[in-house]
């Protein structure tokens, strides 16, 4: 990462939402920050981590992150925790309950929104976060808002005693903008924990006095909102529609209607209702652009506000001027023509896991498997639902496959009772939210195969550190988890608990046939780096001798890209039927040398050509 470290005040950069934020928690005198790595917020942290003054972790989940920040807040050291959307669900436990009791340090929370699902499993709107837990909520429509009302927000945290949301979405934070620095960082003086059990302790004879204060405080904050030099109007010509919006939408609206009066909202939470009252006032028809639920629409119409919204807009995606333009247009009575643009057909790319990945292995055994149940989580093996392996039957979010699998085993229905309950998670998933699943499923007598996939790398975000590499946020040696002493002490029997190297295919398929016969709780480690980290070694490439080929196509089931089909044929069997073989190639700028795909090929024609003919193992890694 190149944050700007050390840049002077007053100097101009490009830099991303992300980048942006990092810059303004050193400037704004943040010292603790933490965070669970998640696309589109996962650089925020990396960021930060870059700047020498202030503390940063991964933390193992975002309710940790969220409550080492509070921890960090209370001794009065200002304190960020960054995630993405669906890590608010995992952290809402801790900041509900923070909000009532207060901060001391200031305490942001930024979350990215991924907006369209470009990487999500879900697109779920935070910003009924602040409304549910009574906390201010600040929006940036670009990186230099971001830096701005990071800022403001820690100002605004230690003023009102109350954590204060950063809502990014994945176009503010990726999206690179000219940012201007304002400031040097200002050191804070932090006094140390000052104990007031009535206020931090708290039970409901010690929180139930702090709901009136946390209501006078929603009263104080509206008052703010309203005065907020972060909400701003734009004058236009054509008074006809006005829009009401926030954050990147601002940009769709200002760019598809030039000409129209907008009025922009970046203090969004509690609403200025009189604000909006006033401006619409000034135009024929208020129209709210938000994204993506119709959250301020309904705080403006219950005010008694007339209002169009999400009857003429989408709910979900992006409102880019592709979308907006033919949505406003029959408001102001204007036709409007779709354009005529070429069709271009573009070759598929589906997503698919990297050369030597070694979750390969795991699902071409999987797939080759009868009668399996196969219940996924969040991360890089969430790609064997695809082809070739077709080889995962549900995904829901970080952690669930093991409770989901022991469910799937207790509520088996009818053409459920010959199947094998199987839950595939990652190392960092594991370590995030899945062994309260397997400490559940011990527990409760459960009959459920585990693969424990572990490439010692949170894989699909970007090869981030967990308490399984061995190495922390700043690749300092740490203390690494050894996962088979881990699973024991959650309860599963050490006779249960298997090590495999992914790469042996022959081992992987007995081994999983064999434990998924057991009647108990067992558990499939396996122990390959991901190979696009440091970790892994990378060997010499393998070739295909055409001459011994026999078309089984074998080697492509294994869903390898370095593999692909050179070409097909159809020939006649003996009983008369047509076969068609599948010839493969290998591509050497690609192959790194793994050997899985020698174990799938009976006529020995993978080879690794010149330098030797022999096959050369690779020992697993410690």
């Amino acid at each position: 990462m190149n944050a700007v470290v050390y840049a002077k005040a007053a100097s101009r950069h490009l830099l991303s939402g992300n980048e942006a934020v990092a810059r303004a928690a050193w400037e704004a005198g943040a010292r603790v920050a933490a965070a669970y790595p998640g696309t589109p917020a996962t650089e925020i942290l990396e960021y930060i981590a870059t700047y020498p003054d202030i503390y940063s972790e991964w933390s193992v989940n975002e309710k940790v992150a969220v409550e080492v920040a509070i921890g960090a807040s209370l001794a009065g050291s200002r304190a960020l925790a960054a995630m993405k959307h669906v890590g608010m669900n995992v952290a809402s436990d801790a900041f509900m309950t923070q909000s009532l009791a207060g901060v001391v340090g200031g305490l942001v929370i930024v979350v990215a929104d991924d907006v369209g699902l470009s990487s999500s499993q879900n697109e779920q709107d935070s910003r009924y976060w602040g409304r549910f837990g009574h906390m201010p909520i600040l929006e940036p429509a670009d990186s230099q808002e971001a830096y701005m009302m990071v800022k403001q927000a820690f100002d605004l945290s230690e003023e009102y005693e109350v954590p204060v949301i950063v809502r990014m979405t994945t176009r503010v934070c990726h999206v690179k903008a000219m940012v201007e620095f304002t400031g040097e960082r200002i050191e804070r003086r932090a006094p140390g924990f000052q104990k007031n059990p009535q206020r931090w302790v708290m039970t409901p004879a010690n929180a139930k006095p702090r709901l009136p204060l946390m209501h006078e405080r929603d009263q104080t904050l509206r008052q703010v909102a309203e005065a907020s030099d972060l909400n701003e109007t734009f004058k236009g010509s054509d008074r006809r529609i006005g829009f009401v919006t926030s954050g990147p939408a601002f940009m769709h609206v200002r760019e598809t209607f030039p000409n129209a009066p907008v009025l922009k909202l970046g203090f969004t939470c509690p609403a200025p209702i009189d604000q909006i009252r006033t401006f619409a006032g000034t135009v024929d028809t208020l129209v709210v652009v938000e994204e993506t639920e119709p959250l301020l629409e309904t705080e403006i119409r219950a005010a008694g506000i007339a209002v169009r919204g999400k009857d003429v807009l989408p709910r979900f995606g992006e409102l880019a001027p592709s979308v907006l333009r033919p949505a406003i247009k029959p408001l102001l009575n204007e036709p409007y023509a779709v354009p005529n643009r070429a069709q271009t057909d573009v070759f598929p790319r589906p997503p698919t896991m990297c050369a030597s990945c070694p979750h390969l292995g795991p699902y071409f055994a999987l797939s080759h498997i009868r009668n399996l149940n196969i219940i996924g989580d969040i991360g890089c093996y969430t790609l064997g639902a695809g082809h070739p392996w077709n080889a995962l039957d549900t995904c829901t979010c970080m952690g669930a496959s093991l409770s989901m699998a022991h469910g799937m085993d207790k509520g088996r229905g009818e053409s459920d009772e010959k199947k094998h309950m199987v839950a595939v998670i990652g190392d960092s998933t594991f370590l995030h939210m899945g062994m309260q699943g397997l400490l559940n499923m011990v527990y409760n007598r459960g009959n459920v195969t585990v693969l424990l996939l572990d490439n010692r790398s949170v894989g699909m975000t970007g090869g981030q550190e967990n308490p399984g590499t061995g190495e922390d946020l700043h690749g300092l040696a740490a203390p690494r988890v050894d996962f088979a002493k881990l699973v024991e002490a959650l309860g599963v029997r050490p006779e249960r608990i298997r090590m495999v190297d992914p790469y042996e295919l022959p081992t992987m398929v007995k081994l999983v046939r064999e434990e998924t016969k057991m009647e108990e709780p067992s558990v499939i480690i396996t122990n390959r780096p991901c190979s696009l980290t440091d970790r892994f070694e990378k060997f010499r490439a393998y070739s295909v001798i055409d001459e011994k080929c026999t078309g089984c196509g074998n080697c492509i089931d294994l869903g390898c890209p370095a593999i692909f089909v050179d070409r097909r044929e159809t020939v006649t069997a003996k009983n008369g039927k047509n076969k068609e073989l599948v010839f493969a190639r290998i591509d050497a700028n690609a192959c790194t040398g793994c050997h899985m795909c020698v174990e799938t090929c009976a006529p020995e024609a993978i080879v690794q050509p010149p330098l030797s003919n022999r096959v050369i193992r690779i020992q697993p890694h410690a």
